[in-house]
């Protein structure tokens, strides 16, 4: 991956909030979030961290916060009329975030 990619940016997850979730529970607990992040680090000179407050709910495109639940998995934007899938939206604004810092 490293050497694939000229950038790599991790988002900073709760895991301890997401294995709360009773539907998600096992899968997050059966991954190895700390090592795949500590591995990547090993391998790279720099790899960056990323805030994920808020990455779901700014429109990537215009910057304005759209409220929206978990259960609502579509990012429209009214102001910018943007559409997108919540998660796609979401690493849009995490790469962005990467890139400024």
């Amino acid at each position: 991956m490293v050497n694939r990619y000229g950038f790599i940016a991790f988002e900073i997850l709760n895991v301890q909030g997401m294995v709360k979730n009773r539907h998600l529970s096992k899968s997050i607990a059966d991954a190895g979030w700390s090592q795949l992040v500590q591995y990547t680090m090993y391998k790279a000179e720099s790899a960056g961290r990323v805030d994920p407050r808020h990455t779901s709910q700014l429109c990537s495109s215009c910057g304005s916060i759209v409220k929206k639940t978990l259960s609502v998995r579509v990012h429209r934007c009214d102001h910018c009329g943007y559409t997108a899938d919540r998660d796609e939206n979401a690493a849009r604004n995490i790469l962005q975030r990467a890139l400024a810092s």
